[in-house]
């Protein structure tokens, strides 16, 4: 593959991070079907691969997937509307685009937003399963692949697979309308929605697989849509509270990476180069959902973790005394193994890394771990502070093995001395 060649196939890759959500979304909303919908708008996508590198990426990219994939979607109902009663649906839907024609592009365009809120609060409907609705959100907002997927949620891609399509097929069969819902039934969904969005971000902080270690289209993504639900439910601390976890976690994207694009930990980053006003806005809107409850959840101690980051000036200012405290709390509220593993850390910082390590290796043998390299990571940190480096390079050789990051794994090999 040419230089040329490489770069018109990462500008692809790119567009279609950003733009496939919005129009899977903007489908939906039409089509009142989410299978369809991401169907049409991989077709679509299918049509760019075959067009762009060929007649050249068109201005506004957005503009052209919109159109081609109006079009299909027309084309496909108007292929289905004439069969049994679940098409006679459908040709209600078919007759409103036609009416639409020739502003389709136009109305598809129109409440990106709102159409994003309605898919994941639709994708997120309680006739799911919890595991598939996040499941399903992540492949429809997020982007994100089924391998992807599968390591977020420590199991396997088969799994997910499963999950992912049992959700599709179950939101069609029961016509869950494509709408945010109100009242009661907004709350209800709410930890679901919550969960998406943050791992959403997640996926961006940390890639899980792929050449780069922060996907900041990704964050961007989840920030927004953290944002629209903050304007929808301004006296919900749990939304508030994600809000500013991640406002204060994006705040240190400038100094997370280096010229290269290499990983820059925590501890080892030049503060100054950290966004103040993201600082700024994050702990305003931390001080704004404390003041909605007296009982934080596990987004507002998170939050209060990352302030903790946030507010030292230097990494040895940093209290993590308190920042044990509120993993201690963040456990009980919300248990996990990823949670273990990060608290380990902070016990380990605050009282000496014997501490932190008698948790990690209280976890060795937790099935949900075993393909993570996020356990033998913190163990082999651990055991490097401890003195034990033979010890210490194995396991960060072990983690570089389970990493799918390209970037995490250069950097734990180096850690390893190879």
């Amino acid at each position: 593959m040419t230089a040329t060649a490489t770069i018109e196939a990462a500008t692809i890759e790119a567009v279609w991070r950003i733009e496939q959500p919005k129009l899977a979304a903007r489908l939906a909303r039409y089509l009142r079907d989410i299978g369809l919908a991401e169907e049409i708008a991989g077709d679509a996508f299918l049509l760019a691969l075959e067009r762009w590198p060929r007649d050249g990426i068109p201005r506004n990219p957005a503009a052209w997937l919109t159109r081609v994939a109006g079009n299909r979607a027309l084309d496909r109902l108007r292929r289905t509307t004439m069969i049994d009663g679940k098409h006679r649906e459908l040709a209600i839907d078919l007759a409103g685009l036609e009416r639409e024609m020739p502003d389709i592009e136009a109305a598809l365009d129109a409440d990106i937003d709102d159409d994003l809120l309605r898919l994941i609060f639709t994708a997120c409907h309680p006739v799911l399963p919890a595991d598939q609705r996040a499941a399903l959100a992540l492949r429809l907002l997020g982007g994100l692949s089924t391998p992807q997927i599968a390591r977020a949620f420590l199991v396997p891609e088969a799994t997910i697979a499963q999950r992912i399509v049992r959700a599709k097929r179950t939101l069609r069969d029961a016509a869950i309308p494509f709408e945010t819902p109100r009242g009661q039934e907004r709350r209800e969904r709410l930890a679901a929605v919550l969960e998406v969005v943050y791992l959403t971000f997640n996926e961006g902080y940390v890639a899980t697989t792929g050449p780069d270690w922060l996907r900041a289209d990704l964050c961007g993504e989840a920030q927004r849509l953290g944002r629209s639900l903050a304007a929808l439910m301004p006296d919900e601390p749990e939304v508030q509270g994600l809000v500013s976890l991640m406002d204060l976690n994006a705040s240190r994207f400038p100094a997370r990476t280096g010229k290269a694009g290499e990983p820059i930990l925590l501890l080892d980053q030049d503060r100054a180069r950290w966004n103040w006003s993201l600082i700024r806005r994050g702990l305003d809107g931390l001080n704004r959902a404390l003041a909605l409850t007296p009982t934080p959840g596990p987004y507002l101690l998170q939050a209060m973790i990352a302030a903790c980051h946030a507010r030292a000036a230097t990494a040895a200012d940093t209290d993590w005394i308190a920042i044990s405290a509120y993993y201690q709390a963040l456990a009980l509220a919300a248990p996990s193994p990823i949670v273990e593993i990060n608290r380990a850390v902070a016990v380990g910082m605050a009282f000496g890394p014997a501490q932190g390590l008698a948790i990690v290796e209280a976890l060795k043998d937790e099935p949900r771990l075993k393909d993570s390299y996020l356990l033998p990571t913190v163990r082999g940190d651990l055991l490097e502070k401890l003195g034990y480096q033979a010890e210490a390079r194995a396991a960060f050789r072990q983690a570089a093995e389970l990493t799918g990051n390209d970037r995490e794994r250069a950097l734990l090999l180096t850690r390893a001395g190879d």
